[in-house]
């Protein structure tokens, strides 16, 4: 009798798993990405795609995000894919080596008062300080092609209020963000996620919403890789006392017309008068 073929364990197993429980718990409607900072290309996963390669063009990293969350697709960006100079300062791929011209960029387009405004701006952008020149791959947590650094989780109010009851469960402690609403997906999350090593809570700026589809009632979670398994664990222990998504609403009570007539009394006319004699 031949013996049966051991099913190698896929490398991401956990990540994996992990991706999953999210979607049980809190069911993001699209799908959480795994965010790495690779090596060198010979580390970009065989079926990824490449912008300037594959879709012939350059691209913001966000709509590579984008691209994972909604299409499902591996994104791979190196320096050449790369489309916006927020993004390539931020990473690293091209760094402001003269900030007059993005001075002049954030005072004219009013995002600041005056240039101490905009330098101020441009101070205060999370940077990502590896000791390489970064390729930075988007995949999709559920059938993820790399081990991720941070995962982005884009959601709605309620679903964000799930996420944080999760990352609070261990310490008990708030978790502090920051919001500009510029490049906030890309610097603010998986930047700021990545140099701090904790939970960032984001408003998605103006760029993810104009180029990479982000909508109106989206917000994103980011996560360090290091703490996703105690997010996970807090939704769980929390879902089991009945604190839940979608949101379990009260309805043990007796429904009223005009809080003064009980609907089930609608029909009668002694009752109904009293809700026009107010």
């Amino acid at each position: 009798m031949q013996a049966l073929k051991r099913v190698a364990p896929h490398p991401y197993d956990q990540w994996i798993e992990l991706g999953e429980k999210l979607r049980g718990f809190v069911n993001p409607a699209t799908l959480p990405v795994a965010v790495k900072f690779l090596g060198d290309e010979s580390e970009i996963p065989k079926k990824a795609r490449r912008p300037l390669r594959d879709l012939k063009v350059k691209m913001a990293p966000c709509q590579g995000s984008a691209m994972a969350r909604r299409y499902g697709w591996t994104m791979a960006f190196a320096q050449e894919d790369v489309a916006c100079a927020i993004a390539a300062h931020n990473y690293g791929w091209e760094r402001l080596t003269d900030k007059e011209g993005a001075i002049h960029f954030l005072t004219q387009m009013k995002y600041a008062v005056d240039e101490k405004a905009a330098e101020s701006v441009l101070n205060d952008f999370p940077l990502l300080n590896l000791d390489r020149m970064p390729i930075v791959a988007y995949s999709p947590l559920e059938r993820t092609k790399v081990e991720p650094d941070v995962v982005l989780i884009y959601v709605n109010p309620a679903q964000l209020m799930r996420l944080i009851h999760g990352a609070t469960q261990r310490t008990g402690k708030p978790l502090e963000s920051r919001f500009s609403g510029r490049a906030a997906s890309c610097s603010e999350g998986v930047i700021g996620a990545y140099n701090d090593q904790d939970y960032k809570v984001v408003v998605p700026g103006n760029g993810d919403r104009v180029w990479a589809s982000c909508q109106d009632h989206e917000m994103v979670m980011a996560v360090p890789a290091g703490k996703l398994a105690d997010l996970v664990n807090g939704l769980e222990q929390t879902h089991r006392m009945g604190v839940r998504y979608p949101i379990p609403t009260y309805m043990k009570y007796e429904p009223e017309v005009g809080f003064t007539v009980p609907l089930a009394d609608i029909f009668k006319k002694e009752e109904l008068n009293k809700l026009f004699q107010r």
